[in-house]
């Protein structure tokens, strides 16, 4: 009885080894629209169908996005700012032009802040 034990403990630690490392950060990590900044939200979303989840991000100055995963997509700077990117690269500060447009094909991660002195607004497409 006591072998059956033993084996049966390996088992259950083995089998949860092997869950939680098939599990990647997208299970750690909220998406966009779940990401928000100090509890609140700060994208909602346009339009959501089989193919597309479109997205609009708006950040008045001192308000961030917390550490979010995004699948591949594309976006556009409808208004600019000044934001400080944290990203598997570092930490940096970027100027965002209105009429920027951005794309991504891999699964990315990040964290902004925006430090500038206006509301920047972003529309994200993610190809689903």
């Amino acid at each position: 009885m006591i072998k059956f034990i033993k084996n049966r403990s390996f088992y259950l630690l083995l089998s949860f080894g092997i869950v939680t490392i098939s599990c990647n950060d997208k299970n750690e990590l909220p998406d966009p629209l779940e990401a928000g900044w100090k509890g609140n939200a700060v994208c909602e979303v346009l339009e959501d169908n089989d193919e597309l989840r479109v997205l609009k991000c708006s950040f008045e100055p001192g308000v961030g996005h917390e550490k979010h995963y995004h699948n591949p997509h594309f976006g556009y700077t409808l208004s600019g700012g000044k934001f400080r990117i944290t990203d598997t690269t570092g930490t940096r500060e970027v100027d965002v032009p209105t009429g920027n447009s951005f794309s991504n094909a891999e699964r990315t991660s990040h964290e902004v802040l925006n430090i500038g002195e206006t509301t920047a607004v972003f529309l994200i497409m993610e190809y689903k």
